[in-house]
């Protein structure tokens, strides 16, 4: 979608224009009092359509309501354009404009809220979606323009990935991707570099796949950095369950437990064009967790990069294993953040459904930071609390700890079995996306499947 910025967006010649109303409030945009009647109130997501009958250079009019206009905020303008990017790709519209009458600064989360909105995956499909191709906009500046799109392209690169089937999104491909990317040094360690490196947990959960693990680094970065921070995603590229091997119906959406190195690879790239002030280093534990004869196994001991011995409860609880290794790694290059995201938990899942992201970590004000950038950003995440009885669940009698608890508190005893490989001196946060990262029916702006967690939230955070 090609975004064009014009000094009059009333003046040009499209399929439609989208205007807006406010509940309860006059209008000074004549378009709305001469083609919306009067049950047009401008309630939340209202809308109404009209055909212009060449009166108007574009074909037809869509007024949007926006509710209250002192109750707007970021996610009112984002979702409701992109409800009205909708209802214009039900109407195969190729060329859009907004006139959006706000004091509101809208330019940023219209432009987001339209790309969303203007996805499909359809890569493999002979027909293609319909999509909007123009997009006209006014009263924005060129630089909100460009960050947006950066924005919106890396979400959208993040989806892709998280869409594609296991069989193309390998984790020698993830390399592959990682190792493309302009501006970011990037190192890929092989198997025997792995094991060299000691990070046993990690080889354990690849070993049951033909397809060989990689462990991606990347690294962006500046002169004189103000910070340096380190985010981790987890890359279980297909997630069977291994020899504790999932339900068929459960196994359908596992290409998506790479949601969180899909993250990390679109931030990645989109910082090289952002150019923060900081220090990034983008880490992948990528593998494929699958059963077979060479498969870890339940009862087995591993030891973590860290020397901390772990026992194998149940081998589906394998993203934990995989992050463990990165965590150690990640501590151990002088960093002064990290945060992990990952679509690790059921328990989250059923916690807090597919409206929030949980999030926990060892310093309560670097939370509740990233918790308010991401409802800034349109990303909604719940604290979840990290308290010394998760972790007694998880006492093993023959090894430090095992790799799961009790059934119940799910999400929060895996934060604890986190806690463990992180560094006490480094500020740490994890985020579970099991819930938002990959979407059954289509919800707000997004359609059915992957949504690209994470990636608003990291960016808003780490350019602020």
């Amino acid at each position: 979608m090609e975004i064009r910025v014009v000094d009059n967006t009333r003046d040009i010649s499209c399929d439609v224009l989208i205007i807006n109303k406010f509940e309860g409030k006059q209008t000074s945009n004549p378009l709305v009092n001469r083609f919306a009647p009067e049950t047009f109130t401008g309630k939340k997501g209202e809308i109404f359509v009209i055909h212009t009958q060449k009166e108007y250079p574009s074909t037809y009019i869509l007024a949007i309501g926006l509710g209250k206009e002192q109750e707007v905020d970021n996610s009112v303008i984002r979702e409701n354009i992109a409800k009205a990017v909708k209802k214009c790709i039900e109407m195969k519209a190729k060329t859009i404009a907004f006139d959006i009458e706000t004091d509101y600064a809208f330019g940023e989360c219209a432009i987001i809220g339209a790309s969303i909105a203007n996805y499909h995956f359809d890569k493999y499909k002979t027909k293609k979606e319909h999509r909007i191709s123009e997009l006209y906009i006014s009263r924005v500046s060129s630089e909100i323009i460009e960050t947006s799109k950066i924005i919106a392209d890396s979400v959208k690169l993040a989806r892709n990935l998280a869409n594609e089937p296991a069989a193309f999104a390998t984790p020698s491909k993830l390399a592959e991707i990682a190792q493309g990317l302009e501006g970011i040094k990037t190192v890929v360690y092989d198997e025997s570099k792995i094991k060299e490196l000691g990070m046993n947990a990690y080889l354990a959960v690849a070993k049951g796949s033909v397809e060989p693990p990689k462990f991606i680094h990347m690294k962006y970065t500046v002169d004189n950095p103000k910070k340096r921070i380190a985010i981790i995603g987890k890359g279980l590229c297909f997630d069977s369950g291994g020899l504790d091997i999932k339900p068929p119906a459960s196994m359908l959406n596992m290409r998506d437990d790479m949601s969180g190195a899909a993250c990390v690879l679109a931030v990645m790239k989109a910082l090289v064009k952002l150019k923060p002030d900081v220090e990034v280093h983008g880490i992948i534990a990528a593998c494929e967790n699958m059963p077979s004869g060479s498969s870890y196994k339940p009862g087995d001991i591993l030891t973590a990069k860290n020397g901390k011995t772990i026992e194998v409860d149940n081998t589906d609880a394998e993203g934990r294993l995989t992050l463990a290794d990165a965590l150690c790694y990640a501590c151990e290059l002088g960093v002064d953040e990290v945060v992990d995201i990952a679509t690790l938990t059921g328990a989250c899942m059923v916690a807090l459904g597919t409206a929030a992201s949980g999030i926990m970590g060892n310093n309560d004000e670097f939370v509740s930071d990233l918790v308010k950038i991401g409802a800034s950003s349109g990303e909604k995440y719940w604290q979840l609390p990290m308290w010394q009885e998760y972790r007694d669940n998880m006492n093993s009698d023959v090894a430090d700890m095992k790799n799961t608890g009790t059934r119940y508190g799910g999400a929060s005893a895996a934060g604890m079995f986190l806690k463990e490989f992180v560094t006490d001196s480094v500020k740490w946060a994890h985020i579970d996306i099991a819930g938002t990262a990959f979407l059954e029916k289509p919800n707000k702006e997004f359609c059915k499947g992957a949504t690209g967690a994470g990636v608003r939230t990291l960016l808003s955070y780490i350019t602020r």
